[in-house]
């Protein structure tokens, strides 16, 4: 598999938590997770089944280059060939579904769903554009 060369980076004021959603949810894997002395999440990052990653963190730490970042402002856009299954397990755990699983004009079989947060994650099926 060709490792992630673009790393989306969030921030959670509860990083254990969105851990626990994201791989038990979504179904990112962990892959890489470093708590402080306190348990909060200092820097974690989740693999894709599919390919690509995403990095979060908490924000309690205050200090370095994304220390002004706010919880649950991020979007994230994930590729998957399987966004039904997906969006079976975000229905089944009773997460907000804001934009509902549709067909786009440009050929995407598409739904987006907000995390604990607030974060936008959509899923679909559109890879980009050639």
């Amino acid at each position: 598999m060709t490792q992630p060369t673009v790393w989306p980076a969030l921030r959670y004021d509860d990083e254990p938590a969105a851990v626990r959603f994201l791989t038990g949810v979504f179904g990112f894997r962990e892959a890489l997770v470093v708590p402080d002395d306190r348990g909060d999440v200092v820097h974690a990052e989740l693999r894709w089944p599919e390919g690509g990653a995403v990095m979060l963190g908490s924000a309690k730490h205050t200090e370095g280059t994304h220390a002004e970042m706010k919880a649950g402002v991020g979007a994230v856009y994930v590729v998957t060939d399987d966004v039904d299954a997906v969006h079976a397990r975000v229905a089944a755990a009773g997460f907000d579904i804001p934009d509902a699983l549709h067909d786009t004009e440009y050929g995407s079989h598409t739904f987006t769903a907000s995390d604990p947060e607030g974060n936008l994650w959509t899923f679909g099926t559109y890879r980009g554009a050639s």
